[in-house]
């Protein structure tokens, strides 16, 4: 084994937008970079395991080349969906990293918990992971909970899917003339879509609907900026929403912290300042802090975790599973 593999590691984030890997040391850390824009592929069993490795494998070795890392000794992977989709994951992986890879240590670790050790390392406290959906996940370093994470028909309450779907609901009963409605956002609904009677018919037949709902987010959020009352209170719901997930999540002793992350927080000002009232109001024994890091940055925390033998975090099948793959 090459010296530089005793403690080398592979940090996976997988997630909709496809895959990025980092190569590192515990000693020097993260050496090197490659991504993948392929989301992988779901199936009948989640996650498929073979298209997965199809994507690491060449960059794997492409990294090795760059970095030295030839037979990472740990590799964790995080990944959207793996509490639910990630059987085939857990049976399949540990043995073809090892066989491919001469893997001696595996983590598979849901996208939630490596947002929350990106953001907060291993520290008690709660992370709120709002982008298109909305998850949160919280730890007194000896269980994880897990709040929401629905899917945009029964939840992801407050996250972008939600927002544009409420701002465009205010948008068809501005049209239809029923109260609640704002005519600002059905003039900004219509300049993106077109005439909202055909908005059902464009909307309801595509796969990527909570892509195509979290769009109108940004509408409703600068018409919140623009004075509109409607937005406003769609933007304050939101808000009110994440808090609720962060405090079921978050411990209710000791020095926990709170943060939040994801690509929400660009609509700015209109969702941020409610979220801050809402944040203090419900977890006013919490510290309100700026993530340190995204889900890549947790992974190659939990990667140097395991490589140092010195990972604080809890075990969970279903959040955080490590495992030693048996001898080839």
């Amino acid at each position: 084994m090459d010296p530089a593999d005793a403690d080398g590691f592979l940090a996976v984030d997988s997630g909709g937008s496809g895959l990025r890997v980092v190569a590192g040391t515990a000693g020097r850390g993260a050496l090197g970079m490659r991504t993948s824009r392929e989301p992988v592929r779901t199936g009948a069993r989640g996650i498929d395991p073979g298209h997965f490795m199809e994507q690491l494998v060449p960059m794997a070795r492409a990294l090795a080349a760059e970095t030295g890392v030839r037979r990472p000794r740990v590799v964790v992977v995080g990944a959207a969906g793996l509490a639910t989709l990630g059987d085939g994951l857990r049976d399949e992986l540990p043995a073809a990293l090892a066989r491919e890879l001469g893997t001696r240590t595996v983590a598979l670790a849901a996208d939630a918990v490596t947002a929350y050790v990106g953001a907060l390392g291993p520290r008690p406290g709660a992370v709120v992971a709002a982008g298109t959906g909305l998850i949160a996940i919280g730890t007194d370093l000896t269980r994880w909970r897990r709040a929401d994470g629905w899917g945009h028909l029964l939840g992801d309450c407050g996250g972008g899917a939600w927002i544009g779907r409420a701002g465009l609901e205010a948008a068809l009963r501005a049209h239809d003339g029923r109260d609640g409605g704002s005519a600002r956002l059905l003039a900004r609904a219509e300049e993106q879509f077109g005439p909202v009677s055909g908005l059902p018919g464009a909307l309801y037949p595509r796969p990527d609907r909570p892509a195509v709902l979290a769009s109108f987010a940004p509408q409703v959020a600068a018409a919140c900026a623009d004075g509109d009352p409607v937005a406003a209170d769609v933007m304050r719901a939101a808000a009110r929403h994440m808090a609720d997930s962060a405090a079921a999540v978050c411990p209710g002793a000791g020095e926990a912290r709170v943060a939040v992350t994801g690509g929400l927080l660009k609509l700015g000002d209109a969702l941020v300042a409610p979220l801050e009232e809402e944040l203090a109001q419900r977890l006013p024994h919490a510290r309100r802090v700026m993530a340190e890091g995204d889900p890549l940055d947790g992974s190659v925390r939990v990667a140097t975790g395991l490589a140092t033998g010195s990972l604080a975090l809890p075990g969970d099948k279903a959040m955080l599973w490590v495992t030693t793959p048996p001898e080839s």
